[in-house]
């Protein structure tokens, strides 16, 4: 009774929808846009819809690595705001910045370089390999934006005002999707360019966010407070911290990514029907996924802010109300997943289209769904854990517990079982409910010791 009274007591679900809910519906936006996307791209040609996922999946391993990083200024900003320092949050947005301009340089030479290499190993069909590689080349030299506006929004979500981040994910949606479908399929005065016109329209929206939080950000209030003009210095000791907790807290992600995509180049060999299943099931997942996402960064923030007030009890409680909530999400998910699967499948259908090349793709997306209702909830778990452990700064370990579980839980059974004994799409499905169940075994058992407790990404003497 008096653990109850405890709970009732210290329970955050206000100030974790507070938090939460504006990331999820900014990630919610994204996820619109993504989803609208591949829907226009099955209805324009099947060979569209097979080469996206795995494009902007490889383009995405890019992006997140980089874009990560200027995130995870967040967490800087988060730790700094707790601790009563807002003089520091302009410091930590240029380094953010000047790592994004770096940032940009590298992806326009991965753009230049690494699509045709990249794409040729993977050994898709020539008119399938032919979309990818231009579909991740327009991603990739465009990239910058992206990067971009990850550190941006992390001057904003770092405190708490995830609000204004969320508007502006809104109005990029708002830009992206009219212009998706002009370009995708040539309307008014826009050519028909197909899957490069879907390039071009994520480009030009996620410059669009980019700008309109320059303007957000760079205004006198926030220069009087925040010192955001006039703390442009390069800190080499700040931007060193930042690399030193970002890049593993981004590669956490992108291992987990490029592990996916990894996946979908191999499911790609066991047959086109099979690669546009997945490549659907994918997409309908981000809808639950993008959320998750959301949830996880919004706790990264909660926590971060109770650690730099010296509070690990209050990071504990958010923590749990946070995942309480987030679950509930997910079980409403998971019922419509399994029991009306065919209703959703079916927006990715043509008009018109040939039933007997559809079926395949059909029944295999519809069984693939009510496996991916497991993964889901494991996944949100793991989630909620990992952005308490990027809150806190314990990147490293994320970092290897993914590289761990992507190899050997993942990425090597689902190889073998494909080359060398011949298994099928389903097999495929059940290495990835492996993969994630070890990363919430992982991230759950660091979470529950509380060693991230004791642990700060910024100084405790306050001589930064």
């Amino acid at each position: 009774m008096q653990l109850l009274k405890t709970w009732q007591s210290n329970q955050r679900y206000r100030e974790v929808l507070a938090v939460c809910l504006p990331l999820v519906m900014g990630m919610s936006a994204v996820t619109v846009m993504e989803f609208t996307d591949r829907v226009f791209l099955s209805n324009y040609s099947l060979e569209a819809i097979s080469a996206a996922s795995p494009a902007s999946g490889m383009a995405f391993v890019f992006l997140i690595l980089f874009g990560g990083v200027g995130n995870y200024c967040g967490v800087f900003i988060a730790q700094y705001w707790g601790a009563g320092r807002p003089g520091r949050i302009g410091a930590v947005l240029w380094q953010g910045i000047y790592f994004t301009i770096m940032s940009g340089v590298v992806l326009l030479l991965v753009a230049l370089f690494l699509a045709e290499p990249i794409f040729t190993l993977a050994g898709h069909a020539p008119e399938i390999r032919k979309l990818e590689i231009l579909y991740f080349t327009i991603l990739c030299s465009g990239g910058v934006f992206y990067v971009a506006d990850q550190t941006f929004s992390s001057f904003f979500s770092g405190r708490g005002l995830t609000r204004p981040v969320m508007i502006v994910n809104i109005i990029g949606m708002l830009i992206n999707i009219p212009l998706d479908y002009a370009l995708i399929y040539g309307w008014w005065i826009f050519p028909e360019l197909g899957i490069a016109g879907a390039g071009i329209a994520t480009i030009s929206s996620s410059c669009s966010i980019c700008m309109i939080f320059c303007l957000l950000i760079f205004s006198n209030s926030h220069e009087l407070r925040f010192k955001v003009r006039t703390r442009r210095t390069f800190e080499p000791d700040l931007f060193k911290r930042l690399l030193r907790f970002g890049i593993p807290g981004s590669m956490q992600l992108c291992i987990d990514v490029m592990a996916f995509v990894l996946f979908i180049m191999l499911v790609g060999r066991l047959g086109v029907s099979e690669l546009a299943a997945t490549n659907i099931a994918l997409s309908i997942s981000s809808i639950a996924f993008m959320p998750s996402y959301g949830t996880s960064q919004g706790v990264g923030i909660l926590v971060g802010q109770a650690l730099g007030r010296k509070q690990p009890l209050q990071a504990r409680f958010a923590t749990l109300s946070a995942a309480h909530l987030l679950l509930l999400y997910i079980i409403a998910v998971d019922l419509v997943f399994i029991c009306f699967p065919q209703s959703i499948v079916h927006i990715f259908v043509p008009d018109g289209a040939a039933m007997e090349e559809w079926a395949p793709v059909f029944d295999k997306a519809v069984t693939i769904m009510r496996i991916m209702a497991c993964y889901l909830l494991l996944d949100a778990l793991y989630m909620v854990f990992a952005g308490v452990l990027k809150g806190a700064g314990d990147t490293r370990y994320l970092m290897l517990c993914l590289l761990t579980a992507a190899l050997f839980c993942f990425l090597l059974p689902l190889y073998i079982g494909i080359e060398f004994f011949g298994m099928g799409v389903y097999y495929a499905w059940g290495c990835v409910l492996n993969f994630v169940l070890s990363l919430f075994l992982f991230t759950g058992t660091r979470y529950w010791r509380g060693k991230w407790e004791t642990m700060s990404v910024i100084r405790a003497d306050g001589r930064d």
